[in-house]
């Protein structure tokens, strides 16, 4: 299993990391999980306990080897969104509501247009933000500092 990159990436993605999926091609066909990571890269997705192949490793220093099972990656196209009302796969759409908020609706021939509620679990960041300043941050003092008058000129540069 090698990386390799897509040929065409999708640009603008409707699937979401934690997003319940059906499996619509594949060994795993319609059966249904949580998208578990998106590989943007590779126009692919794991969907969590789906895919499974088997992966040889290698005893080493600090971990036993053996044969573990692994998810592998699904293409994009062979997954669809599920709808929460019927519980079928279906497409996403986009529109706004009356308030001006941008929704996801479930679209399509077997869907109940039922809006699909974005996953909480993105609300939640993989990468903590740093709680304390690196050295290379700017001090807050200098970042108020007050560098240019609009009514005197002061701060212009001369052209």
């Amino acid at each position: 299993m090698g990386w390799k990159a897509a040929e065409k990436l999708i640009r603008h993605w409707k699937i979401l990391r934690g997003d319940n999926v059906m499996i619509i091609r594949g060994k795993d066909k319609g059966e249904s999980g949580l998208i578990k990571r998106v590989i943007r890269s590779q126009n692919r997705v794991i969907v969590e306990g789906k895919n499974l192949v088997k992966k040889h490793i290698k005893q080493g220093e600090g971990h036993t080897g053996g044969i573990f099972s692994i998810e592998a990656p699904l293409h994009v196209s062979n997954v669809q969104v599920v709808d929460p009302v019927t519980g079928k796969p279906c497409k996403i759409g986009y529109k706004y509501l009356e308030d001006g908020t941008k929704v996801r609706f479930a679209r399509g021939m077997n869907a109940s247009g039922a809006v699909i509620p974005r996953p909480e679990i993105l609300k939640e960041r993989r990468k903590p933000r740093p709680t304390s300043p690196s050295p290379k941050d700017t001090p807050i003092e200098l970042v108020l500092e007050k560098t240019y008058d609009e009514k005197s000129g002061i701060g212009m540069p001369d052209l």
